[in-house]
């Protein structure tokens, strides 16, 4: 019931009130009336107001449901998560496959199946670090095989022939590339100078067995040992690897260090 009615009814009673009074006491009566018709009109001036009925509004965005965007919550929600990020400087990178196949198609030699000399500089660079990090040796080997060096007519051997042996050889840890001036580089992990050499040994058996016209010249430089950069290690093991070819036979030539 609303203050209204309540002050209408109040005031009703106190008029009934007064009315009967009246037949005893006339001033009584008098004062109960008048007191009864100020209560009944301040019953009528005051404003209506109804609790129990909602609030409607008239103005502003309409409700989701009348205009059919139910998911402005969850857009508000994407503004919000957004914003934050922005103020403490971290922005999310979205994952694009087109671009990652497109690096992977760089990384390797279509003629071999092996890494590319642009992944092998990356990884050196890595394996460096990780080793001077955890005290480990690292072996860096370029290597170079040919044909018919015996017969007068040199050639570069096959390119396919030759990583088959790097891969049968290596070890899953250790990284092979065939360089864009042809020749192959190997990045041998935890390996000193002498396991390199036994690596590169290996590797001439493998090929000598199945082609007995190859020869192999070998450049081996190794981590810590002859350099502490990856620039310096390979720049040591090509040196090595043009003096092993000065050499009418298999040749594997270790760097002086610096």
């Amino acid at each position: 019931m609303n203050r209204r009615l309540l002050l209408a009814a109040f005031g009703a009673a106190l008029g009934l009130t007064g009315a009967v009074l009246a037949l005893v006491w006339s001033p009584g009566a008098a004062v109960l009336a008048a007191l009864g018709a100020i209560v009944a009109a301040a019953g009528a001036v005051l404003p209506q107001t109804d609790h129990t009925s909602p609030i409607t509004p008239t103005t502003g965005d309409p409700s989701p449901s009348a205009n059919g965007d139910g998911d402005r919550s969850e857009e508000v929600q994407v503004v919000a998560v957004a914003s934050a990020d922005h103020a403490a400087g971290t922005t999310a990178v979205p994952v694009s496959a087109s671009s990652s196949v497109g690096n992977g198609a760089a990384l390797t030699d279509p003629e071999t199946g092996l890494f590319s000399q642009e992944y092998f500089d990356v990884a050196i660079d890595a394996r460096i670090a990780a080793a001077r990090r955890h005290l480990r040796p690292v072996g860096v080997v370029m290597l170079e095989v040919v044909e018919g060096l015996r017969t007068g007519s040199v050639t570069p051997a096959a390119p396919a022939r030759i990583a088959e042996a790097i891969q049968a050889t290596l070890r899953e840890a250790d990284t092979a590339c065939r360089r864009s001036d042809g020749r192959f580089a190997l990045l041998l992990e935890d390996t000193p100078e002498n396991g390199a050499i036994w690596t590169v040994e290996r590797i001439r058996r493998h090929l000598a067995e199945r082609d007995g016209s190859l020869t192999l010249w070998a450049g081996v430089a190794c981590y810590p040992a002859h350099g502490f950069s990856s620039d310096v290690l390979l720049g040591l093991a090509g040196s090595a690897l043009d003096a092993a070819r000065e050499w009418r036979q298999d040749r594997i030539e270790v760097a002086v260090g610096e």
